[in-house]
């Protein structure tokens, strides 16, 4: 196979992948726009996690929930539990880097807030701990997940209010590439049913 068939090969599957995904998505994305929506009306807030690409994709939502998205409108608030190289660095000395993000959970999470996890692959065993931690919070869970939902799935993780966003593919990359088209559908959203 040539570059140029291997890059023709990339684009094709991943417009293949984001077709399937359109097919069995499009109601779980709206429902956890809603969600968030409804949590922020609320005065809660949206707390994200992942870990390597999937930390970039938390931190990408709450870049465009503090900024802005494609409209100038005023902050909305969201931490990205993946940016505190201190805290981070810490937790996984003093305890466990499964911690990471649930001993911020249990610090930052209230009652009605969001925890929105990425995990391509659902077996992260420090997002597992994030869920866990975010329903002692009383939180809802929200998953952009892939493959067949690993461990999140397996183990029935998920409460009935959560919301799985799993994107119908074994391929990291193309998970991720459609994860990203999920957290602009998000964003825009919720823009448009706070701000018209």
């Amino acid at each position: 196979m040539s570059l140029q068939e291997r890059i023709y090969q990339h684009f094709s599957d991943s417009i293949q992948t984001k077709h399937d995904a359109l097919e069995c998505l499009p109601d779980s994305i709206e429902l956890a726009a809603q969600t968030i929506v409804q949590s922020l009306l609320n005065n809660g807030k949206v707390l994200t996690c992942g870990n390597g690409g999937s930390a970039g994709d938390a931190q990408h939502f709450s870049s465009e929930m503090l900024n802005r998205f494609e409209r100038e409108r005023p902050s909305l608030p969201a931490i990205a539990l993946s940016t505190d190289t201190s805290t981070i660095t810490s937790i996984a000395n003093d305890y466990a880097y499964n911690e990471i993000f649930s001993k911020q959970i249990r610090a930052l999470g209230q009652a009605g807030d969001i925890l929105l996890a990425y995990t391509t692959s659902g077996n992260s065993g420090n997002v597992v701990a994030a869920i866990n931690a975010a329903h002692d919070r009383d939180m809802l869970v929200i998953v952009a997940s892939g493959k067949d939902g690993g461990n999140i799935s397996a183990n029935s993780l998920l409460n009935d209010s959560d919301i799985e966003l799993r994107v119908p593919s074994n391929s990291t990359a193309r998970i991720q590439e459609v994860h990203l088209v999920i957290t602009h559908c998000l964003c825009d959203l919720i823009d448009f049913q706070l701000f018209g």
